[in-house]
């Protein structure tokens, strides 16, 4: 059974830290791009940051940007977000992702979410 299970998320101060963990089980992450999204309250879901296979690339939205920071752990199927600096505009559901595809096959898994608050 495939699944993502996130975790680390909660509440922090302003300015405070966070590392979200995501880990991977019934497939290997090591052929997938692995991303963070996150949703607000009342907003569209956004991609916050992406990590392609085997580390090629890395991508940040802007305004996370210098702030955050995505990692892969293969061996451990885990895929991290360290968030740091938060602010109240963090505030979020945080989802993990992974996507693949194979020719015209797309696989795409979605974790379940995790929450983060930043109180100010």
């Amino acid at each position: 059974q495939v699944q993502l299970v996130e975790s680390g998320g909660g509440l922090v101060q302003y300015g405070g830290s966070l590392r979200l963990s995501c880990a991977a089980s019934g497939f290997s992450i090591i052929l997938y791009t692995m991303s963070w999204y996150r949703q607000a309250p009342g907003k569209e879901r956004e991609l916050v940051a992406l990590v392609g296979p085997n580390d090629s690339i890395t991508h940040y939205a802007d305004l996370m940007a210098g702030r955050f920071a995505i990692s892969r752990d293969n061996a451990k199927n885990t895929v991290y977000l360290q968030m740091n600096d938060l602010k109240p505009d963090d505030t979020a559901v945080y989802y993990c992702n992974a996507r693949r595809q194979i020719v015209a096959k797309k696989y795409d898994y979605w974790g379940q979410g995790t929450q983060v608050t930043v109180s100010s």
